[in-house]
């Protein structure tokens, strides 16, 4: 069978998970262990010195202010002075969720144009120790190594949110995504109590695929009754989502990735047996600010980034065998479920990893460990196709990948997203109502926790004139109680300006 000599394929794989806090262990470290395990898995010997690029998935914390300092400004270049490739091309990834798959899409149109010939993308995440370290006084001055100028990025770096939403608590995910939760359960018309079962069910299925994975954070089965059950353990942080169905963020983990086209991996002599080609992939932005959506229950970009590759692929939903749908929050699983065609609860499953509940979610780099864990699953389940989609922001940012043991029959030719992003850019969105005081429907709305129970409300509504409006409650426990338990979607009430603040009155 003739492969075409351009098409990109994955040739070594490498994933790292340390559960004991290390202050010694620098992200340096943690990007060479799984970088070497990726050169190690691709079984050629010459490797090392094929790899003309560099890609690294950006630290989490490194444009945060007060640790930014405290990791290294070109980890690629450091990276590559340590496992001995010289004169590669470094590159960095934008903030975001979506990030790994973005740079594999970016990088197959590389390859297959002959810009690049073996890729080496890495990323790390040494949370678990960084915050230890913060709160203990621990040593990590070693961690920013050299000082070196940042590489180019890949990528356009933008704010995920505007000053209305940064103003009312919108900045956080885990305020976020909620928010998103609730206007599904009221769009599909489900009872809270049916709604938190069926997403516990979601959890504890992830939960199920975490608990063999030797690199899973939490390696632990997890009942749906146990994730939906709230006890001081498993308190609310964002109603209706306990602490099970939130990401596990204090981790430390790293993964890397090496691609090449089929050409180059042939003549390199690399066991065909072990490639693993992308078939398809595209990137597709939702409207950028969630108070500007017409809805906050859906993604036309998912939707339309799915079509777009599985036509390219020519590979069906019905072909796949093989799942990772972004799993930051149970409504990103459901809502890429949903514009995709397929159930949360499909017997394939929705991830290979475990999820970011359980298998643990590392900053920006999660994705790179779904695809790494997607190439592992398609060799050792004797071939087949396989789905990572990939989320950036608050359901903003979307990348999606098909993955195959089969070769393509034709020549790698890039998507055009640019087209696919114009439908969306050009698509009605909502205004927001630069004067919010006065009447309000509620369209969505959420209660956010701290240790000692609930502390704010967050409601998103329209105003009579059909505008947005973003808003937040009084803190009282009464009125944050009867928030949760009266389901005030399509309840109206007034709001009143404090300050620069929206509060609306029940």
């Amino acid at each position: 069978m003739h492969i075409p000599d351009n098409a990109p394929v994955i040739i070594g794989t490498g994933q790292k998970t340390w559960h004991s806090t290390d202050v010694s262990r620098t992200p340096l470290d943690a990007l060479c262990a799984a970088a070497t395990a990726a050169i190690d898995d691709a079984g050629h010997s010459g490797i090392t010195s094929a790899i003309d690029t560099v890609a690294m998935i950006r630290f989490i914390a490194d444009t945060t202010p007060g640790t930014g300092a405290l990791f290294p400004r070109n980890p690629g270049r450091q990276l590559s002075h340590r496992l001995g490739i010289t004169d590669a091309k470094i590159f960095q990834g934008t903030i975001g969720g979506n990030t790994p798959q973005y740079l594999i899409n970016h990088f197959a149109g590389k390859l297959a144009r002959g810009e690049h010939d073996v890729v080496l993308l890495a990323g790390a995440e040494l949370l678990a120790t960084l915050f230890s370290a913060l709160r203990s006084g621990g040593d990590i001055s070693a961690w920013s190594g050299e000082t070196e100028a940042q590489p180019t990025t890949v990528g356009q770096e933008r704010e995920g949110h505007n000053a209305i939403e940064l103003a009312h608590g919108l900045y956080e995910p885990i305020n976020t995504y909620p928010l998103f939760e609730n206007s599904l359960r009221h769009h599909l018309g489900t009872s809270q109590e049916h709604h938190t079962a069926h997403i516990a069910e979601i959890c504890s299925r992830m939960s199920l695929v975490a608990a063999g994975n030797p690199h899973a954070w939490k390696q632990q089965f997890q009942s749906a009754e146990e994730i939906s059950t709230v006890v001081q353990k498993n308190r609310y942080i964002g109603y209706p989502y306990t602490r099970a169905m939130n990401p596990i963020l204090e981790v430390d983990m790293a993964a890397a990735v090496i691609m090449t086209t089929a050409r180059k991996a042939r003549q390199m002599g690399i066991d065909p047996s072990a490639w693993v080609y992308l078939r398809g992939g595209t990137d597709v932005n939702d409207i950028w600010y969630v108070s500007e959506r017409p809805n906050l229950h859906s993604s036309p970009a998912i939707k339309a980034a799915w079509e777009s590759v599985s036509a390219r692929a020519g590979i069906a939903l019905d072909e796949i065998s093989n799942f990772d749908i972004y799993s930051c929050f149970p409504s990103a699983v459901e809502v890429a479920c949903n514009e995709i065609g397929l159930s949360p609860l499909d017997n394939r499953g929705v991830t290979v990893t475990g999820g970011l509940p359980f298998f643990g979610g590392p900053g920006n780099n999660y994705s790179l460990h779904a695809i790494a864990q997607m190439i592992t699953s398609l060799r050792d389940t004797g071939g087949g196709h396989g789905l990572v989609t990939a989320n950036g922001m608050y359901l903003t940012k979307h990348s999606l990948g098909i993955y195959s043991t089969e070769p393509p029959t034709e020549a790698w030719q890039d998507i055009d997203s640019h087209a696919l992003q114009q439908r969306i850019d050009e698509s009605p969105r909502l205004s927001v109502a630069s004067d919010p005081a006065g009447t309000a429907t509620i369209e969505t709305y959420t209660v956010s926790f701290g240790r000692e129970g609930p502390k704010r409300g967050i409601v998103i509504g329209r105003n009579q004139a059909g505008q947005r409006i973003v808003a937040n409650t009084g803190t009282d426990v009464d009125t944050l109680n009867q928030l949760m338990a009266q389901d005030p979607i399509g309840h109206s009430g007034n709001v009143r300006v404090e300050d620069g603040i929206s509060v609306f009155e029940l």
